[in-house]
């Protein structure tokens, strides 16, 4: 028992800031979250700003725990804080800890659970509980070939819709080896019933090839930060809210 409170002191405790601007960071499965310390450290060198990290499970595959500066929670935190009745619960302090939450990277996988109200871990709670009076912004980061799936579309248009802030991913090389190009057929098909409609002897039209840039990869870090700039900016010129 005296385990368990010395827990939930630590966790809570580390809720304290002294910043005047506070930044939730989330990080999902995607390779581009090896970028994190990048990210934060970035973040920390922003005047007044505290931060703090959210983690999926399968994002800790790809970043060095060791190199985050600051405090990274997870879904074991979640269910040691909370024993009893009384206990606070991890994703509501942390929706009310942060002024602005930034997903960076965004995989597939948590898009599709964001933009249909899944919440099966901290990070997809905090999301559902968060106050939208207040900036999220998403950072997509997936293969080329998942960024074209339809229903991705779909998704990012949804996450809009519920006032979220998209930074826009980008074209580059990608870690599994893709280009990010995708080609158009050079030629189109033509209906056999339609081949009377053509001269004799003249072949199908031929379009001109296209190559378009392919997207996937993740914002870089420098315009993740600069999107977080902006917001802190602006939070400085309206009066500071009640907590």
């Amino acid at each position: 028992m005296q385990q368990d409170k010395q827990v939930l002191c630590k966790t809570v405790e580390s809720l304290n800031s002294s910043g005047s601007f506070r930044v939730l960071v989330g990080v999902t499965g995607s390779v581009a979250a090896l970028k994190l310390p990048a990210v934060v450290d970035q973040l920390l060198q922003l005047p007044g700003v505290d931060v703090r990290v959210v983690t999926t499970e399968h994002a800790k595959h790809f970043y060095n725990h060791a190199e985050v500066a600051v405090k990274i929670y997870s879904d074991k935190d979640e269910w040691e804080l909370w024993k009893q009745r009384t206990d606070p619960v991890l994703h509501i302090e942390l929706r009310r800890w942060a002024d602005l939450l930034v997903i960076a990277p965004l995989d597939a996988n948590t898009l599709g659970k964001i933009s249909n109200g899944i919440c099966d871990n901290l990070l997809t709670c905090v999301v559902r509980a968060w106050d939208t009076s207040r900036p999220l912004l998403f950072c997509p980061a997936m293969n080329t070939a998942m960024w074209l799936h339809p229903i991705t579309a779909q998704q990012i248009s949804r996450l809009k819709e519920f006032g979220y802030m998209e930074v826009p991913c980008i074209s580059k090389k990608l870690v599994c080896g893709d280009e990010g190009l995708h080609n158009f057929p050079q030629t189109v098909a033509v209906p056999n019933d339609h081949l009377s409609v053509l001269p004799f002897n003249q072949e199908a039209p031929k379009m001109p090839r296209k190559v378009q840039t392919g997207k996937g990869a993740m914002a870089e870090v420098s315009t993740i930060i600069s999107v977080v700039e902006q917001h802190l900016h602006k939070s400085k010129e309206k009066p500071e809210e009640s907590r």
